[in-house]
């Protein structure tokens, strides 16, 4: 995909070595962008060798993205060491290092869970979106990834209310800012990842991708790519679109063990 080369890339929620946000970042780098990764604890930095970038061409820092000033702190580092950011792939959310968050039915959601998962999951994408898009417009062009998911925009699961409603809330957004930076060169798309395996994959949801029509669960390489295509230049008519990548599970009615 050419048309990200000698871009700059931010990807957010790139801290695990099997996860989609690392494989964001490896098909961006693989496809000539300089890229920048972060996550909320040190291992972010064994994600940059991980990734083996050439100096100049990689960069990795730690951020708190419901923070605005750590926001801010974030897009300064980025600045001076690759340049303004370009293309933003907002892929941090679902959990957060060092604190679980189980799911529950929303009649039984705390006051602070329900805050939580709004603030890792929409308040981060908000944040980062408003920081780069003053500099994106000034410019007249930018590429903005919005992860959202299945869950939310087309499907619900019991006990993830919370995490339905900000995935929702990403995709609404994202339309919004559609309409709002078109005329500046900015595009901003959603992808709704399906059953996709990682490290953080639990066994039902295992099981659950080998039932879709694919036959399996999905890989982070195959969101990746459609990540990529979405961060190119040559996707510059495709904006306050949702991707969705699920082997076509939503598409199915009769879900059952065959």
């Amino acid at each position: 995909m050419p048309g990200v080369k000698d871009r700059i890339a931010l990807v957010t929620g790139a801290g695990s070595a099997d996860g989609i946000g690392l494989a964001i970042a490896r098909a961006l780098l693989d496809a000539g962008a300089r890229v920048a990764i972060t996550a909320t604890t040190g291992r972010i930095h064994d994600r940059l060798a991980d990734l083996g970038a050439a100096p100049g061409r990689g960069f990795a820092a730690t951020a708190d993205l419901t923070d605005p000033a750590q926001v801010a702190r974030l897009l300064e580092e980025v600045e001076v060491a690759l340049g303004p950011v370009d293309i933003l792939v907002n892929n941090a959310g679902m959990v957060q290092s060092g604190r679980d968050q189980p799911g529950a039915p929303l009649h039984d959601t705390e006051d602070d869970a329900w805050a939580h998962g709004i603030a890792i999951n929409l308040t981060t994408v908000f944040l980062m979106t408003r920081a780069v898009l003053p500099g994106m417009r000034a410019r007249g062009y930018g590429r903005i990834v919005q992860m959202s998911s299945v869950t939310g925009p087309v499907v619900g699961i019991g006990g993830s209310a919370t995490y339905a409603a900000a995935k929702a809330g990403i995709l609404g957004m994202a339309r919004s800012l559609a309409i709002e930076n078109g005329a500046h060169g900015i595009t901003v798309n959603c992808i709704g990842p399906g059953w996709i395996q990682t490290a953080s994959s639990t066994e039902a949801e295992i099981i659950a991708g080998h039932h879709t029509p694919a036959g399996r669960p999905g890989r982070p390489a195959e969101v990746a790519h459609a990540a990529l295509f979405l961060a190119a230049e040559e996707a510059s008519y495709v904006t306050g679109q949702l991707i969705v990548v699920d082997g076509g599970n939503t598409v199915q009615e009769y879900k059952v063990a065959l």
